[in-house]
């Protein structure tokens, strides 16, 4: 890889839970994992069960030193970190981070919580690879390598999340999901999260029709309001991302329809899609 060279590359693009099966075999049926190569640099978004594959090609680039940033730590944004091989390397260092934490919980706490008797065999103290755990407020900006600029914003969820954006060589990548929209009334701190991004990946969850029957208050948001912020911000391009575990394939293409025709050039996130900015 190149200097100036930057990439994302989808892992896992569904929401809430894993889904196997012939029906969502063309857009993959992991959870949330992203892989982000800044130059030389190797930063991962979300644990879900996408990272298990991601683990599975990087063992053979150990030594590793990279950063994991959670948006946040429910079930199945974290779900795949158990069995993500390069955590057993000894060889290799990993920071893991989160901005969603409130009243003195620690991601450490949080996962050794998930990782305990009897819910599971072992504790992270299994993990071999330098293994260490950072708390930050979102709304911080983070600069875990030099000339990578980690924006950060809260996002309204249960629980919390954070948004990111991404810059390095003059480009930039969002990344934004488990949020929930007030119909009428774009979020302010995503609209300058946003802001001229080349690329932004949105949970588009639900369709608007779905939202309202009966999904208003669950946490996410949808395919219209990514266009709509989008373009309120001068966004270039949406990809739809974190799709319902119920739409199978046949419904995101017929989604995919709708989103090029309302907003052109955007993209479904499937897994193994790469985005050069």
């Amino acid at each position: 890889m190149q200097p100036d060279d930057f990439t994302v590359r989808f892992w896992g693009v569904r929401g809430s839970i894993a889904c196997s099966g012939p029906g969502t075999a063309r857009y993959g049926g992991n959870t949330s994992s992203i892989e982000v190569r800044c130059g030389g640099r190797l930063l991962l978004f979300d644990g879900g069960t996408g990272i298990r594959y991601l683990g599975n090609q990087l063992v053979a680039d150990a030594p590793l030193d990279a950063d994991l940033f959670l948006t946040h730590t429910h079930f199945d944004h974290v779900c795949g970190l158990p069995f993500f091989r390069p955590f057993f390397q000894p060889q290799n260092t990993f920071r893991l981070w989160a901005g969603h934490l409130r009243e003195g919980m620690t991601l450490r706490r949080v996962l050794f919580d998930f990782m305990m008797t009897p819910l599971f065999p072992v504790a992270p103290d299994v993990f071999r690879a330098n293994v260490s755990y950072r708390e930050f407020s979102a709304g911080k900006t983070l600069s875990p390598a030099p000339r990578i600029v980690l924006r950060t914003t809260p996002l309204n969820h249960p629980n919390g999340a954070t948004g990111y954006r991404i810059e390095y060589g003059g480009r930039s990548v969002c990344y934004v999901t488990d949020t929930e929209h007030v119909p009428g009334a774009p979020n302010r701190n995503i609209l300058a999260l946003i802001e001229g991004a080349d690329f932004v990946i949105y949970d588009c969850m639900y369709t608007d029709a779905e939202y309202a029957d009966g999904h208003v208050g669950w946490g996410h948001s949808t395919w219209q309001e990514g266009v709509r912020l989008c373009k309120a911000a001068g966004a270039k391009r949406l990809v739809v991302f974190h799709h319902d575990p119920d739409h199978d394939d046949d419904a995101l293409d017929a989604i995919g329809r709708e989103v090029e025709a309302a907003m052109p050039g955007a993209l479904l996130a499937r897994e193994g899609l790469v985005l050069e900015p």
